[in-house]
């Protein structure tokens, strides 16, 4: 519809696998199959619910009747129980013992934390793609050497494949968070109205150890070998506070990605992909903007900022529940997974698309090599007997006269003119430049990558090998 707002989000960016997984027919498709293993889980301990009852829950499961809900809770204004009538109307033979013991959140909660379990799990699948093209990357530039820059300003030569480790680095300590939640994740069970049980405690008149393993029941037939030990009325928000740290933090790494590469290639030495219709500027035709980059970046900020949200959420959960963390989490929660979905997919394509320019690259660092080998030839002129006291002044003084010429007078580099001029340097003009570009100045890079990528990275993709190939294309 062309005439009501629509979620950026989901239109726009994110996969339609995600998205689905936050529909109104995920989710009221899962609130019934908690009702079912409820049903079920009663019935096998000895309640009084019929096998046919089960059989008529189980048979409307998937036939959602939208409009009746809808209009129930325009009535009841509440969610839950105009779907639980609605479902009601549908099985009119076990509406009596849909929902028997339970409080909202059993099915609000519990299809929440099996959104975002499901959810992670995507993640983790692009996750784990995207730390293979990154991987690629890394290893086919692990020795062209470049400029590296702190406080962007020229500084001592990396490799392009270095910095590519770097951001590969980030990805794998995502990954390890990821999978140490995914390790421990639970949901939240049948806990009652406050978290105490007394409902189902009373169904089973006082014996605690079915209610105990009705719970198990429950929690096993929706898929999930652990609950929380304890609630209120809702699990601890700290665990959506957790839950959005992994997304704000991959969120992160994939900003740093988009900050560094915007700003390469802003000094030629890459390009983002560029379809050959693709407009960079509606006035200016030449333009060619990192505007994939520039995308992540965008949405990145947007889920570190709802980071915060949940943080406010989780410590303001008063007692044993408060309900103004409702209408919130069914706009972060959701938009955090679309988002983080958008971005992972983006930095892919950028990163498996990008072109790199080994030339420019090259005539960048050759503009700074003359600067950057002055500690390379004051080792080399002690070795010759020279002063490196001396040495140093001497350079330093050259340097500084050529710095003012490059920018003042926009001359080029004649440093290691100067220095072969200088009669208190023991070298010519050509030994200068063999030390200057004969040389690597790059130190370890290249085989910090070489060692990382077999030692860490290969080992990592050989166990996800099933998972490598998987992913979506950029919508727009």
């Amino acid at each position: 519809m062309r005439n009501r707002y629509s979620n950026p989000l989901a239109q726009r960016y994110a996969g339609e696998e995600m998205s689905y997984l936050f529909s109104d027919d995920y989710k009221f498709k899962k609130w019934r199959s908690c009702w079912i293993a409820l049903a079920e889980g009663q019935k096998e301990l000895g309640l009084n619910i019929l096998e046919e009852q089960v059989a008529e829950l189980k048979s409307q499961e998937k036939n959602l009747n939208f409009e009746v809900m809808a209009e129930k809770e325009k009535e009841l204004r509440h969610d839950v129980m105009a779907a639980l009538l609605a479902y009601g109307e549908q099985c009119p033979l076990a509406k009596p013992i849909i929902h028997l013991g339970a409080t909202s959140c059993f099915v609000t909660d519990n299809t929440e934390l099996i959104q975002y379990y499901e959810a992670l799990k995507l993640v983790r699948t692009l996750l784990i793609n995207l730390i293979k093209a990154v991987s690629d990357f890394a290893g086919k530039y692990k020795s062209l050497q470049c400029l590296g820059y702190t406080h962007f300003q020229p500084a001592q030569p990396t490799t392009l494949g270095k910095r590519g480790a770097l951001w590969l680095q980030e990805l794998a300590i995502n990954l390890e968070d990821l999978d140490y939640l995914l390790a421990n994740y639970r949901i939240r069970g049948i806990k009652g109205a406050t978290g105490t049980q007394d409902s189902f405690l009373k169904l089973f008149s006082g014996d605690h150890q079915k209610v105990k393993h009705l719970n198990n029941l429950v929690c096993e037939k929706l898929g999930f070998s652990r609950s929380f030990p304890v609630t209120g009325q809702t699990y601890p928000r700290l665990w959506d506070a957790r839950i959005m740290d992994i997304l704000k933090n991959m969120s992160l790494s994939a900003h740093k990605f988009g900050v560094d590469f915007r700003l390469m290639q802003h000094l030629k030495m890459v390009d983002e992909p560029f379809g050959s219709k693709q407009v960079g500027s509606s006035a200016m035709a030449y333009k060619k903007n990192p505007m994939r980059c520039e995308r992540i970046c965008s949405l990145a900020r947007y889920v570190m900022s709802q980071g915060e949200a949940a943080d406010h959420t989780a410590a303001n959960q008063w007692l044993e529940r408060s309900l103004d963390d409702s209408a919130g989490r069914r706009l972060y929660m959701p938009q955090a997974f679309l988002g983080v979905d958008a971005l992972l997919t983006i930095y892919r394509n950028v990163i498996e698309g990008m072109k790199v320019y080994p030339i420019i690259i090259k005539k960048l660092l050759d503009s700074e090599l003359p600067f950057l080998a002055t500690e390379t030839i004051i080792m080399e002129g002690v070795k010759k007997g020279g002063d490196r006291q001396l040495l140093h002044e001497a350079i330093r003084q050259r340097a500084v006269e050529t710095a003012e010429e490059i920018k003042e007078l926009g001359r080029e580099n004649r440093l290691l003119e100067k220095l072969g001029e200088d009669e208190r340097l023991p070298f010519s003009l050509e030994e200068l430049q063999k030390i200057a570009y004969k040389g690597d100045f790059s130190g370890r890079a290249e085989k910090q990558v070489e060692e990382y990528l077999a030692e860490y990275i290969e080992s990592l993709l050989a166990e996800h090998s099933e998972l490598l190939g998987a992913g979506r294309e950029m919508k727009l």
